[in-house]
């Protein structure tokens, strides 16, 4: 299909209409007012304004993302910010359903209808004089009020579906993608939806915009400042990179899709098809097939909220792998889900599961004679030697048994104590100290026929392709 007519067809599905335009800027406007009234109960001088995307005119109909702020005043201390904020929106909530979230600090998240809305402490701070990460937001708002061209609206919303399609929209910690306000630069400086593909297309090594020239003579001190492969200047803070949250796997991501978005357009990239978890013969068989070995750690409740939870899974997903490799196991791939209540599980493909029992240990090099003295003398008469000393490639080299060779027992091992000294982050130490569950290839089948959000999730990782890949 051609470009400019999938692009019609999709703003139709997430263009906002007249009458939801109206419902969003009706609640936003009375629940801004409950703020307000909360504000002045609690004694608090505080600006209350609607932000974000609602603000803007560049949100999606299927996703408002309604977020309200309170401007304290700085003279609150930073530990008091996100409880007076809470107290402040719990008050003006008063019995709609709530859920306390956390990014930097707390805040609220206010469940009315079918529309979430987030209720947000910040800092009334100056540019520049910035006490929390969140002071930053109405400067933001303003800024693309000011600046943003009203035709350039519908391209955000197109570059945003696209993103959320091919799963990099979201700064949350979960996700580690493209913000809302990232889009909204890429296409202002850009110019369109379909520019901001061709750039992404185009990928060499690194991205660098600097919409209000900052940097305009001081090219070099970008790099020295900012190393990532994705940099975006904040216009209203030359000192941040607006790009800084997006993993570098979500850039790579965005990068191969728009290649492929280039040279097919399709209606997928915005609606992707939904994955049909395989039966669970197909899955046992798909692993058989495989050769390789899936290692499953899953993880019982883990009482906190999803940010500090992603966060806490990421930590741990990368310790255990570096456990895994420092006793010879080849990781293929990992990843994580959870479900964020009851349940999380920790992925990882291995070349091999069970290692042979033999290791070729390498000392130095001969002409190297201090260090091969040691050698010898460590090794000449140890028991545990299969085989050597002898000389390999100019080497003394040992054939000696390995410290592990079966991964599930490794974990068992290391994570009896909860993994405190694996590396695994604390709150989930405490969830494996009260249950610790191991599972290797089709032992995951129980659960894999019980969850059927975790068997979707499975079968899209173990099938590796992207669903535009074709």
């Amino acid at each position: 299909m051609a470009l400019n007519a999938l692009a019609s067809q999709i703003l139709e599905k997430i263009t906002p209409k007249p009458d939801e335009i109206r419902e969003v800027n009706e609640l936003s406007q009375k629940l801004q007012q409950r703020i307000e009234e909360a504000c002045k109960s609690e004694g608090i001088p505080a600006k209350v304004r609607v932000e974000g995307s609602v603000a803007k005119d560049t949100w999606l109909r299927e996703n408002p993302d309604i977020d309200i702020f309170i401007r304290l005043p700085i003279s609150i201390p930073r530990k008091n910010l996100g409880e007076i904020g809470l107290r402040i929106a719990k008050k003006a909530a008063g019995d709609m359903e709530q859920v306390e979230r956390f990014a930097e600090h707390p805040y609220l998240e206010i469940v009315v209808g079918n529309y979430s809305v987030d209720v947000v402490p910040c800092y009334d701070a100056a540019p520049g004089e910035w006490k929390s990460a969140t002071d930053r937001t109405p400067y933001h708002t303003d800024y693309i009020r000011k600046n943003l061209k009203k035709d350039l609206q519908n391209e955000i919303r197109l570059l945003k579906k696209f993103l959320q399609g091919i799963g990099v929209y979201g700064a949350e910690i979960k996700v580690g993608g493209f913000s809302g306000y990232l889009c909204e630069l890429l296409v202002m400086n850009y110019g369109s939806f379909a520019k901001v593909i061709d750039s992404f297309a185009a990928y060499n090594k690194r991205v660098v915009i600097d919409i209000e020239g900052f940097y305009a003579e001081r090219e070099k001190d970008i790099g020295l400042l900012f190393p990532e492969p994705l940099v975006i200047i904040d216009p209203v803070d030359r000192g941040r990179n607006v790009a800084s949250a997006v993993q570098t796997q979500k850039l790579y991501e965005f990068i191969v899709a728009a290649r492929a978005f280039q040279n097919l357009p399709k209606e997928e990239f915005f609606y992707p098809p939904r994955i049909h978890a395989l039966a669970p013969t197909q899955l046992e068989c798909h692993l058989g097939r495989c050769g390789s070995s899936f290692l499953f750690l899953v993880i019982g409740e883990i009482a906190t909220v999803p940010d500090v939870l992603w966060g806490q899974l990421y930590r741990t997903k990368r310790s255990l792998r570096t456990l895994l490799e420092c006793y010879d196991y080849k990781v293929l791939r990992d990843t994580v889900w959870s479900d964020e209540k009851a349940l999380s599980v920790l992925v990882y493909e291995l070349e091999q599961a069970i290692l042979p029992n033999i290791k070729k240990h390498f000392g130095p090099q001969l002409e190297r004679e201090t260090e091969s003295k040691k050698f010898l003398d460590k090794y000449v008469s140890d028991e545990r030697v299969f085989a050597g000393p002898y000389i390999d490639s100019g080497r003394w080299t040992v054939e000696l048994p390995r410290k592990s060779i079966d991964a599930k027992a490794l974990f068992r091992e290391k994570l009896a104590d909860g993994g405190k000294n694996a590396g695994v982050a604390e709150l989930v130490t405490k969830a494996i100290e009260l249950d610790l569950k191991v599972f290797v290839n089709a032992e995951i089948l129980k659960l894999y026929t019980e969850n059927s959000e975790f068997a979707v999730f499975l079968t899209g990782f173990v099938r590796g392709k992207p669903f535009w890949l074709t």
